[in-house]
């Protein structure tokens, strides 16, 4: 019997959802033990949001600081994993504070090292240097990266800034005013991740995770738009300043996300568009550079 350990964390119950799913093949096999943690913090974020705390979590987030966690099970900090499902959310373009203190935990160092993992992402549209970020982060910890999936919510940019705020927001998964979409990875694409799984438990069965990742990308599982890239790579350039400035305010801290509140929806609502138009008319002379970078960014190398 090999061993798989699921870590997660999930405030909506989205993340939980996409974990169990592709897990559940691995479950119903009656060949692996399967484990789950889900990552507690000894001061938990609050859900729903409030405004005040959700840009207050930017600084930390953008910058990867650490927040203390709960003490992971002897039983599972005893066990050898076979392999590490590792399922994270971005925040500010950074992978989430919860799974950012688990990679830098002693625990989850322990848990990690030499270890195969396969990563799994589900975000509003933005996750590619989330990613290399947790790449980063999983070799300082020894471990091996095997595979990749990022799930993500299909609506177009814009219209899922305003679907997913409210859901932070409300806590409610619903349809905005009505009219917009449900916010987040759609419900068809959290229960049909399972095809993932089947895909996993089949390398995991024959020792063959080196083989894992273009099967993976055989049943579409990382979707890589250039634009977006582009306003990942800029939006991290940004959020440095800002996210650097903002953290050594102390008393004016507040002050200045208000500030960087205004900043966010204005580079959301109008510098963007802008961007986008100009991507479009230079789109003809980046061509080879957008091709080389979908298929870097589909991959797992570190």
């Amino acid at each position: 019997m090999k061993n798989v350990l699921v870590v997660y964390y999930s405030q909506s119950g989205q993340l939980e959802s996409i974990a169990r799913n592709i897990a559940k093949p691995l479950l119903d096999s009656g060949e692996i033990n399967v484990t789950f943690h889900e990552i507690q913090l000894e001061k938990p974020f609050p859900f729903p949001w409030n405004t005040e705390a959700f840009f207050d979590a930017f600084p930390e987030s953008f910058l990867q600081i650490p927040t203390p966690l709960k003490p992971i099970s002897s039983e599972i900090l005893n066990t050898k994993f076979d392999l590490i499902l590792l399922n994270y959310q971005v925040w500010y373009l950074s992978p989430s504070i919860p799974i950012n203190s688990f990679l830098k935990s002693q625990d989850g160092q322990k848990l990690l090292n030499n270890t195969p993992v396969v990563t799994i992402s589900g975000s509003r549209n933005m996750w590619i240097l989330a990613q290399e970020k947790v790449k980063q982060l999983l070799k300082q910890n020894n471990a091996q990266l095997k595979g990749n999936i990022a799930l993500v919510d299909r609506a177009g940019n814009l219209i899922s800034v305003v679907t997913i705020f409210d859901w932070m927001l409300s806590g409610i998964k619903r349809k905005y005013l009505g009219i917009f979409p449900l916010p987040g990875v759609s419900d068809k694409d959290v229960k049909e991740s399972s095809k993932f799984g089947k895909v996993i438990l089949s390398c995991l069965i024959v020792n063959n995770l080196e083989n894992l990742q273009p099967k993976l990308l055989e049943l579409d599982a990382v979707r890589v738009k250039p634009f977006l890239i582009t306003v990942d790579r800029t939006g991290n350039k940004i959020f440095n300043i800002w996210s650097n400035f903002i953290i050594k305010k102390g008393e004016s801290r507040k002050t200045w996300l208000k500030f960087f509140k205004i900043y966010l929806f204005v580079a959301i609502w109008i510098i963007s568009p802008i961007v986008y138009v100009f991507y479009l008319i230079f789109y003809p002379l980046m061509m080879n550079k957008i091709k080389n970078e979908k298929l870097y960014y589909k991959g797992i190398v570190i």
